[in-house]
């Protein structure tokens, strides 16, 4: 199906992106460390390359660099999605002027509480988590945004919650959404997600990258395996336009057409 069959907004953005990434690839072919700050294609957490990004571009609510900071003396704080990750996430949902949000994958609620500030009071995130206690660090955060009735928390297994929103007549409502919890998983929720969505939303897919490990994934390491296959199915699948972006650990936006 031809580009300009979705929403002006999406196919504008979606050329943008390809464009910006083709023109990343090709200058990091001439200069492969400054552009993507090692030559293994990606940027430290704490290479002065990435503090610069965030340092000119990162514009943060107060509350969510609340959030940020505190997640961060968290012992498993490196599960937080990137700030400039969530940024870019946000600027493209606001952009196709998303009311239904999915996220797959909450942590203590960094994405779901910088696309709750975004949404219209009446939007709406489903948020799937299987673990409460991560969330309660940042409900309290939620609540002081005054985005907190935005947030639909849903703690059980992510698959059970997307199958209750299609058997609820949910197919095809929602804007967005945001891939980011067990990578075996990856696949099955990129399908219920696409079913979910309606034409001209967007799926991310995060952590794509899985440190490096997808370039040569072994074969006992059912996660690399799992998202390498996912990654190699989004190639091919005719069905979306795709940006692979090294944003943090990697991130796939699929545009459905």
């Amino acid at each position: 199906m031809p580009l300009l069959s979705v929403p002006k907004e999406v196919a504008v953005g979606t050329a943008m992106l390809g464009v910006a990434f083709a023109a990343g690839v090709l200058a990091g072919k001439r200069y492969p460390s400054f552009i993507f700050g090692t030559p293994s294609g990606k940027i430290g957490r704490n290479s002065p390359l990435r503090r610069y990004i965030l340092d000119h571009s990162l514009r943060e609510h107060p509350i969510l660099k609340k959030l940020r900071l505190l997640t961060a003396d968290h012992p498993h704080g490196r599960m937080m999605v990137s700030c400039e990750e969530a940024q870019l996430m946000a600027n493209l949902a606001k952009l196709i002027k998303a009311k239904k949000v999915i996220e797959i994958g909450v942590f203590t609620g960094y994405n779901a509480l910088s696309m709750a500030l975004l949404l219209p009071d009446d939007g709406r995130v489903i948020a799937c988590d299987i673990n409460e206690d991560y969330a309660k660090i940042g409900r309290p955060l939620w609540k002081e945004a005054g985005v907190e009735h935005k947030i639909d928390l849903r703690i059980k297994p992510a698959i059970q919650t997307l199958d209750e929103l299609l058997a609820n007549g949910e197919a095809e409502t929602f804007d967005f959404a945001f891939i980011d919890a067990d990578k075996e998983s990856y696949n099955e929720y990129y399908e219920k997600c696409f079913h979910l969505i309606k034409k001209g939303g967007i799926i991310a897919i995060d952590n794509v990258f899985w440190n490096g490990k997808v370039l040569k994934p072994r074969k006992d390491d059912l996660a690399a395996q799992s998202i390498h296959h996912l990654n190699e199915k989004l190639l091919r699948d005719a069905r979306v336009n795709i940006s692979m972006l090294p944003v943090g650990d990697g991130v796939t936006l699929a545009f459905k057409l």
